[in-house]
């Protein structure tokens, strides 16, 4: 079968990287790729947001199925108009697609459904805004309503710092995204990213993994799309999953499915593991970056037959993924000045040197000039490795990233902190 992949992201380097060892796949095509995905998929210069143009370059090269990647085309529809056309897709449409799309939609589905959440208020001008916080107090959660790459999230310690957060949505500081907020109750607990593939109906669990999103070491500093991963997350133990199933993650589809949009792809659960048990942070209708490098990592699956169960509404007849007892841990290299504005231009080198030992290095922001390998984006690398456990898979990314020219970058020294530490707290008590 001819697949397209969409996106240009590490994520999608992840993905046809995995793609490709499969034996159904027939050509990979990707647009608009990077010079990563380049060595699995021919890249072509095509515009995924002009949906037309995709379904004319998948009827042209015989594509038999889209995976999309970003949430972006997702939002804004396009697998929707794919399907209208008759080509499977992996990726939901637009109205399932607002669990990401819209925190308040997803807030509100969370009531009807009763699925374990913070308390919050939506607000769409400053005056409500101010009135919600003065209900919540201080620490809050304030939180762009729309799209903002994974940095429309600020936890508020005070009032001052609440006024900066709600100056910067409301003034165009996230775009259309901050036309409205969402503030939320500050949840005390461990946070974990699970994962499930849903066809519509069956739901069948695909890992988990804890994401870095603060841009410094001890997770200080600002929100950013995501600093590092690993997987497994060994706090998220088959109970919490279990709970997590039957608490949040079904009731989330079947409420999806009796209003006439059912989910189909990968769903995301971002949770916060309290004391009360496992509560819902957010959603995200696509797989995580950079969690989708620590589970492709991982997956002895083949990716491309699961793509096409979910797409088909096969699920259920379908095996359960199978993951390697190894852990994965991806360490993201990104460019100075992220998650402000990232030092575009910086040529990179090493990754062959990287590799050597059996790390991958996934492609995020780069592009090709005159023979050269340089930064595009903020997030520029995801050097990725595995091990017998979260340490050994740290010890053997860092020794990786060690390798990279990158002199015009930057990374965290402490991806995998709280999972190392709780590794080492174990071995002395036992």
């Amino acid at each position: 079968m001819n697949v397209l992949l969409i996106g240009s992201g590490g994520r999608e380097h992840a993905l046809a990287w995995k793609l490709a060892q499969s034996p159904l796949m027939g050509k990979l095509y990707a647009v608009p790729g990077n010079p990563g995905i380049a060595e699995y998929a021919e890249v072509a210069r095509v515009d995924p947001a002009d949906h037309r143009a995709v379904i004319g370059f998948c009827r042209r090269h015989s594509v038999g199925l889209v995976m999309i990647g970003p949430e972006a085309p997702l939002v804004d529809g396009l697998a929707d108009n794919l399907r209208a056309m008759g080509l499977l897709v992996f990726g939901p449409n637009r109205e399932p697609a607002r669990l990401e799309g819209s925190k308040g939609f997803t807030k509100a589905l969370c009531t009807r459904a009763g699925i374990p959440t913070a308390a919050y208020a939506r607000a769409s001008d400053r005056l409500a805004a101010e009135a919600a916080l003065e209900t919540f107090g201080f620490p809050a959660v304030i939180k762009a309503d729309g799209l903002a790459a994974g940095k429309g999230v600020v936890i508020a310690a005070s009032e001052d710092e609440a006024k900066a957060a709600l100056d910067a949505m409301f003034d165009g500081g996230f775009g259309a995204a901050g036309d409205a907020v969402v503030i939320e109750e500050f949840m005390e607990g461990e946070e974990v990213s699970f994962f499930v593939l849903v066809d519509g109906e069956t739901v069948l669990p695909f890992g988990s993994a804890q994401d870095h999103k603060r841009v410094g070491d001890g997770d200080t500093g600002p929100n950013t799309g995501g600093m590092g991963a690993y997987s497994p997350a060994s706090i998220f133990d088959a109970e919490l999953e279990r709970r997590t199933m039957d608490e949040i993650v079904r009731p989330t589809v079947r409420t999806l499915a009796e209003a006439g949009t059912p989910y189909s792809g990968i769903l995301y659960a971002g949770l916060m593991l309290t004391r009360e048990g496992p509560k819902l942070v957010e959603y995200n209708v696509r797989f995580g970056d950079p969690e989708c490098q620590v589970l492709m990592m991982r997956l002895e699956s083949d990716l491309l037959e699961l793509a096409i169960a979910t797409a088909r509404g096969e699920l259920a007849q379908a095996p359960a993924p199978r993951f390697s007892d190894r852990a994965a841990l991806t360490v993201v290299l990104a460019a100075d000045g992220y998650p402000g504005t990232p030092a575009k231009g910086g040529e990179i080198g090493g990754i062959d040197r990287a590799e050597a030992s059996g790390a991958k290095v996934f492609q995020a922001g780069t592009a090709s000039e005159d023979g050269r390998l340089v930064a595009s984006g903020g997030r520029v690398l995801a050097v990725t490795a595995t091990g017998a456990t979260v340490g050994d898979a740290q010890q053997a990314a860092y020794r990786a990233v060690d390798a990279i020219r990158f002199p015009t970058g930057f990374c965290r020294r402490d991806i995998g902190w709280r999972e190392v530490e709780r590794l080492s707290r174990e071995s002395l008590q036992g």
